[in-house]
């Protein structure tokens, strides 16, 4: 057999002599749509490459972005990567001092920029002495004024260069991809994907078994950023495939979903579950927009909560994919799709099983572990910290000396979870948020899904709260829909056939909102800090 590099540059010079003319449609940051195809992203990707040269970038540099989702980055996404630089792409919803670490951390050296990004890059470059290049993604006309300095236009930076250029021939574990997990409980720690753990996931993500599973005749609409564990593999797979993709730019309103994923026939598309909520309440609000093409949804981030699941099923005919992992996994580990043998379950048992994390994919390895690290029978109930491991999981942070892995590859999620017979994984917290009131663990993740069943409540999230008895209590902290009307005594009364006695929360508080992370999960630890002097009812 051949012995030839698994590289990201041959996924898009796949993309480009089998699928050239299949549309890249993006929404720009500066409003019109713009129609590009794989062959011109790859022509321009290899101007960016031979730009990236006269720029003095060379192998293993990190090249940062900040970044939405448009042609423009996803021509990054290869000319980058392909010539064997790193391409790092920064959260720029991260706060500022963040920003300025993780591109201190990774020793950024040239940096992207949307226009409507400046003003984040401006903030922080003053802290950025290793960055000697900043480079605006727009057209010479769009170029916005800035204080970045010697800022180039991105347009005038790749047209000065010949689209003659031949991707080096890398060793497969060269680093290609560089993302920070969110920080949320200390600073960011730098995820470095190969080219073959990114072409290896990739692959996996385009079976029929996994999250994207796309073809030639798919259209999908990438609405996973792609600063974000590198779309969930959305933007390699899709070239593989050669489907036709949506980017749509910094907006990700509900008309603005509606109006691409109508225009241009998406069947396929992903993201957390908070963005599908939003489309639906458009859809309730204007029911002529339903969609006629969207086929299914994957969805992760967080836990894909059964009120939606069931709308998107009942009312739209699309089938919601629960997929679980995380930046340090690449991050697809495991997918929730039925077996042969639960061909004939009842529609509400299929959908709880729909509802778990799901099974592992090829390639990756799941167990868990007891508090003196045995390993845990599979049995569906009795919970453990869940452990993985596989080619495009994560075996040190980037720049620590440290593994991130025990002697045996095992890779701590800081995740608790079961695992039943048939290998299906359901969470039923993380590590850090677990309650344990009496010396039993209650699930938050189980209350926060059966709460946010009730018709009125929009958000849901679960903290423990310490209790003189119990040691911690659970307290439900929800929001309400737009217009709805309930008091806590209703949730509580909703949740009391639901869920166990003694999990149910010792009281309920509606707020306004619920603070986020940067990437859109409820953020807890900001919860817990504010709730920390909260006195229970029942203490």
């Amino acid at each position: 057999m051949q012995d030839r590099s698994l590289l990201i540059s041959s996924i898009i010079e796949h993309a480009a002599r089998c699928h050239g003319g299949t549309e890249i449609i993006t929404r720009t940051i500066e409003g019109p749509i713009h129609r590009s195809s794989y062959g011109e992203i790859n022509r321009r990707a290899k101007r960016l490459a031979n730009a990236l040269a006269a720029l003095g970038v060379h192998a293993g540099d990190r090249v940062a972005t900040l970044a939405w989702n448009t042609h423009r980055h996803y021509e990054l996404y290869f000319g980058v990567s392909g010539s064997g630089a790193v391409l790092h792409t920064v959260n720029p919803r991260l706060f500022r001092d963040q920003i300025a670490y993780i591109m201190n951390h990774a020793d950024d050296r040239v940096v992207f920029v949307d226009p409507n990004l400046v003003q984040v890059a401006e903030s922080v470059a003053a802290d950025l002495p290793g960055v000697t290049t900043w480079v605006i993604l727009a057209d010479a006309d769009q170029m916005p004024e800035t204080t970045l300095p010697g800022a180039l236009c991105y347009e005038t930076l790749i047209a000065a260069q010949p689209e003659d250029y031949v991707w080096p021939d890398l060793d497969e574990n060269t680093a290609a991809t560089l993302c920070y997990t969110s920080g949320t409980t200390g600073n960011p720690k730098g995820v470095l994907y190969s080219h073959r753990s990114t072409v290896l996931h990739g692959l996996i993500s385009l079976s029929v078994d996994s999250t994207i599973a796309a073809s030639a005749a798919d259209t999908i609409l990438v609405l996973v950023p792609l600063f974000h564990a590198n779309a969930w593999g959305v933007p390699y797979a899709a070239a593989m495939a050669g489907a036709k993709l949506v980017f749509p730019g910094s907006r990700l309103d509900a008309p603005s979903m509606v109006a691409l994923i109508n225009g241009e026939g998406v069947t396929v598309s992903g993201g957390v579950p908070t963005i599908w909520f939003s489309y639906l309440q458009h859809l309730d609000q204007n029911p002529g927009d339903r969609p006629t093409t969207l086929k299914r949804i994957f969805v992760g981030g967080s836990a894909l909560p059964r009120t939606l699941m069931e709308r998107f099923d009942s009312e739209l005919g699309v089938t919601m994919i629960h997929a679980w992992g995380m930046t340090e996994t690449s991050p697809i580990v495991t997918v929730a799709l039925p077996l042969a043998r639960h061909a004939g379950l009842p529609a509400d048992a299929m959908r709880t099983l729909r509802l778990t994390q799901g099974r592992p994919v090829f390639g990756t390895e799941v167990r868990i572990v007891g508090e003196d690290g045995g390993i845990i029978a599979h049995d569906g109930r009795t919970p453990g910290h869940v452990q993985v491991r596989g080619p495009w999981i994560v075996k040190g942070y980037f720049g620590r000396d440290e593994p991130a892995v025990d002697a045996e590859s095992w890779f701590p999620t800081g995740d608790v979870g079961t695992i039943d017979a048939d290998s299906f994984l359901r969470l039923t917290d993380r590590t850090k948020d677990v309650i344990k009131s009496g010396g039993e663990w209650i699930s938050s993740i189980e209350i926060e899904n059966e709460a946010v069943s009730y018709p009125g409540v929009l958000e849901a999230a679960v903290i423990g709260v310490s209790h003189p008895r119990w040691q911690e209590r659970p307290l439900l902290i929800v929001t309400r829909r737009a217009d709805a009307e309930f008091t806590p005594q209703d949730v509580l009364d909703h949740l009391k056939p639901r869920i166990a006695s003694w999990w149910m929360p010792d009281d309920v508080v509606v707020l306004d909102e619920l603070p986020h992370t940067a990437t859109g999960k409820i953020w807890k630890l900001k919860l817990r800090e504010t709730f920390k002097d909260y006195k229970l009812p029942t203490a």
